[in-house]
């Protein structure tokens, strides 16, 4: 437990929460959450499924038509046959990655994994005693892993690649070229490879290439919660080789029981040609909140040398105002009232010299927290 460090983001939540309570307004730039409510059909699907009394346990990797619905899902959008029994449901997100790590990590087994990089990943590797190797990324890769990067850190300990595309907290994407590269390396080497993919959908140019294109052998997390806006349904899936569907299935019934069932009715909506349409025109507004909001932070003075491709985060370089993230994100709540998310929280390469924004918040308020930063670096 020691180890394992709160975020510090959720300290500026409480104090946010605070500062409203008290009658100040806060624009929220720090949340890794859509807006948008889950879409009407997705609601209705989970009212129905609770009216029809599907409240009981299920299978442990989840109803079948959900994973049917899913491998479905990877055909259409893929062009990828993947098949159902591969597909396990979980509890969110962080439910596939405490089961991946499960799989493949013993103690004293490291995981190289980017720094900047989601800060549950090394995590959820501490947890199972093994240790993750940080390996500091920047703009020459796109904030990502890449083979030549992997070669020259990976070592004896080495069993794993943690890669996300795209990313949080930088929302960048691997191109495929690099992806399938990483993938040879691993295939080559004897080592696994776990692929965050829970913000495809949301991509802003070419859609995110997925690992298991070039790949049976991956392990794959996705979730219903970014794209699909499910956030507190708390359901996400994880992709995993035949070889591992049987050890996949046992950790997921010592672990968890089962997924949430309404949750799992109610996802079924998500593939339904009227709930696709909403989530489209949810994309299309987070590609123009992208489009607003990277050239602002730039006139303001952040350094953002890469364009984002996906998700909802821009992750800007505010060394011109300090070597303190974490002061200058305590300075914009207590005096402008704006809420962002200090580097620190997602690694240690030059974190100090990084914020990461969230555009998860209407346009209107966006241009009002842009308006009161200018106000905060204008006094530097």
């Amino acid at each position: 437990m020691r180890c394992i460090a709160p975020f510090h983001v959720m300290e500026l939540m409480a104090r946010a929460r605070r500062l409203e309570e008290a009658g100040r307004d806060i624009v929220h730039m720090e949340v890794g959450e859509p807006d948008f409510p889950s879409a009407a059909p997705i609601v209705e699907a989970g009212r129905q499924a609770l009216a029809a009394g599907r409240t009981g346990y299920t299978e442990a990797a989840g109803i079948p038509a959900l994973r049917k619905a899913i491998s479905d899902h990877y055909r259409r959008v893929y062009d990828l046959d993947i098949p159902a029994g591969r597909i396990i449901l979980t509890p969110g997100a962080s439910g596939a990655l405490l089961l991946a790590m499960g799989l493949l990590v013993n103690p004293g087994d490291e995981v190289l994994m980017a720094d900047p990089s989601y800060p549950c990943n090394r995590n959820f590797v501490r947890f199972m005693g093994g240790q993750e190797q940080r390996c500091a990324v920047g703009p020459d890769t796109g904030y990502q892993l890449d083979a030549d990067l992997v070669e020259r850190h990976a070592g004896p300990a080495t069993v794993a690649l943690m890669l996300a595309s795209p990313s949080n907290p930088t929302g960048t994407a691997l191109p495929p070229a690099q992806l399938e590269a990483l993938l040879d390396w691993a295939r080559h080497s004897g080592r696994a490879v776990v692929v965050d993919e829970i913000y495809h959908g949301l991509t802003y140019g070419e859609p995110a290439a997925s690992a298991l294109k070039y790949s049976d052998q991956a392990l794959v997390i996705n979730s219903f919660s970014k794209y699909f806006g499910m956030t507190g349904w708390r359901l996400g899936w994880l992709v995993v080789p035949e070889t591992h569907v049987r050890e996949a299935e046992k950790l997921a019934q010592n672990l968890f029981i089962s997924p949430s069932t309404p949750a799992q009715y109610a996802a079924l909506a998500a593939f339904q040609d009227d709930t696709l349409e909403i989530l489209e025109q949810r994309r299309i507004e987070f590609a123009r909140r992208r489009d607003y909001l990277v050239p602002a932070l730039r006139e303001l003075g952040f350094k953002i040398p890469v364009m984002p491709q996906g998700a909802f985060y821009v992750y800007g370089d505010s060394s011109a105002f300090g070597d303190d993230s974490f002061a200058l994100a305590q300075r914009a709540i207590e005096e402008v009232g704006v809420a962002i998310t200090p580097g620190i929280d997602f690694g240690r390469w030059r974190a100090e010299q990084h914020i990461r924004f969230a555009y998860t918040t209407s346009m209107d308020r966006l241009q009002e927290g842009v308006g009161r930063l200018s106000q905060l670096v204008g006094k530097q």
